[in-house]
């Protein structure tokens, strides 16, 4: 009897695995064709044919290879890898500190990049000949650094409890946010146009050693946080259930969110600060897959690659010939949807 129902319960198991992995399958396909349309759609139009001869081919025309290699291609991947960097970064950050609302934008960590970058701009650092962009990405990448390192400074001073590190995230946003206002007040207008250009988030400034640095820290960080997947899954039960399955819950806070402060910076330092694809994300994750790690980090990565992605694709098409600042793309797409995620779900928190 015991043994036919262990045979029953595996078969529910790899019925349930294999769902899951047909479900990463199904969003890699999605993701895949989010990508082609992104290296299609653009002020100057260019056929499937044209597009296919610059990227495999090896006498394209000319303009066509300038496109798509100089601009569509680059920025296409950047959407990817920016929307997966964020996706996985909010997922983590939900599952260290037990919020559904917890993500980069919102415990301020987008808004200390922001207050870098502006920093950086108000005091004539981005008008440097050749480095002055990179150096507005450096203190960018710095400040997003330091806030994390804020919170976990105070979450280590009260034992890296959820709540407090919530709390601390919340107050450094308003603190940023302030401190982002008296520079916009302060600033020449020349300096003030260029912040707000940085704030509204933007894909177009991509080159391929941008686009190079944030895909390595995502390559580097993945198969980090993926070693820690049982320990992840585990700390969703309770800090006491995590603890009694041997789990150094102060400690695995501690490197998860090294590792998220990571990729995040990475993220934001060169595209701007763009809000809800580390919060909308891993909530697509979570309703198709669970909580289950193995799953969720891979899933989280697709998420957030898809929804960037589309809204690269909807930055171009919605002013015929211009391009749309994609951090107010992700908000238009991103609030409707999350509205839809509060009202449709039943019971329960997240």
């Amino acid at each position: 009897m015991k043994e036919k129902i262990d045979i029953q319960a595996k078969e529910i198991y790899d019925e349930i695995t294999e769902r899951k992995y047909a479900l990463l399958l199904l969003l890699a396909v999605t993701c895949v064709l989010t990508l082609v349309v992104d290296i299609l759609v653009g002020p100057a139009w260019l056929s499937i044919q044209e597009v296919f001869s610059a990227i495999f081919l090896a006498n394209p025309s000319e303009s066509a290879h300038v496109i798509v290699w100089t601009i569509r291609l680059p920025t296409a991947l950047m959407a990817i890898a920016v929307g997966a960097t964020l996706g996985i970064a909010g997922a983590e950050m939900q599952t260290i500190l037990d919020n559904p609302l917890a993500s980069p934008y919102t415990l301020g960590v987008s808004a200390g990049a922001g207050f870098g970058a502006a920093l950086a701009i108000v005091l004539g650092v981005g008008v440097v000949p050749y480095v002055g962009e990179y150096l507005v990405s450096i203190n960018a990448f710095f400040f997003s650094l330091l806030t994390c390192l804020i919170i976990y400074f105070i979450g280590q001073a009260r034992k890296m409890t959820a709540e407090t590190m919530v709390l601390a995230g919340i107050a450094l946003q308003f603190l940023f946010h302030s401190l982002l206002a008296l520079l916009q007040y302060i600033a020449s207008e020349e300096a003030l146009q260029a912040i707000v250009f940085w704030l509204f988030g933007s894909l177009s400034k991509t080159t391929w050693p941008k686009l190079g640095f944030v895909a390595t820290v995502l390559i580097i960080i993945i198969p980090l946080l993926a070693r820690d997947a049982w320990k992840l899954t585990a700390l969703r039960l309770g800090d006491e259930k995590a603890k009694s399955l041997g789990i150094d819950v102060e400690k695995l806070r501690k490197k998860t969110l090294l590792l998220i402060s990571l990729l995040t910076a990475a993220a934001v330092c060169f595209v701007g600060t763009i809000g809800f694809i580390g919060l909308v994300g891993p909530h697509i994750a979570r309703m198709l897959v669970g909580e289950d790690q193995r799953f969720f980090i891979p899933m989280s990565a697709l998420g957030g690659a898809v929804l960037l992605s589309a809204a690269s694709i909807g930055s171009k098409v919605i002013i015929p010939g211009a391009i749309f600042p994609i951090g107010i793309v992700t908000s238009l797409i991103g609030i409707p949807f999350f509205f839809s995620l509060i009202l449709t779900r039943r019971g329960g928190y997240w």
